[in-house]
């Protein structure tokens, strides 16, 4: 999956801050249909869209890639993402993860 955020060089897409067009698309991705994960994305942006790495946001589309109860399960640390999702278990992701959590 590619997202759609501010190109560059490698090392600047990563770390680069995601602009206000790729925000709102990623905002839009994110919608879920538990409202307990609507609830938890929504915390994440107030706290996190103005600093949201292109990195970060890559992230956070592959976790929408789970179904919605395998998310909310792994946001509740009820089951890993190595039980839900073995690809997803990688250090991007859990950060990610790691900071939707910090809101709890």
């Amino acid at each position: 999956m590619e997202a759609n955020f501010p190109m560059g060089g490698p090392s600047e897409k990563c770390s680069a801050v995601v602009d206000e067009r790729g925000l709102s698309k990623l905002k839009w991705r994110c919608r879920r249909g538990l409202l307990e994960n609507d609830l938890f994305i929504e915390r994440f942006f107030k706290r996190f869209s103005d600093t949201l790495t292109v990195r970060q946001a890559t992230a956070l589309e592959l976790l929408m890639d789970l179904s919605d109860n395998d998310l909310l399960d792994v946001h509740l640390a009820r089951k890993s993402l190595a039980q839900v999702a073995a690809p997803l278990d990688r250090q991007d992701v859990q950060e990610v993860l790691s900071m939707l959590r910090k809101n709890c």
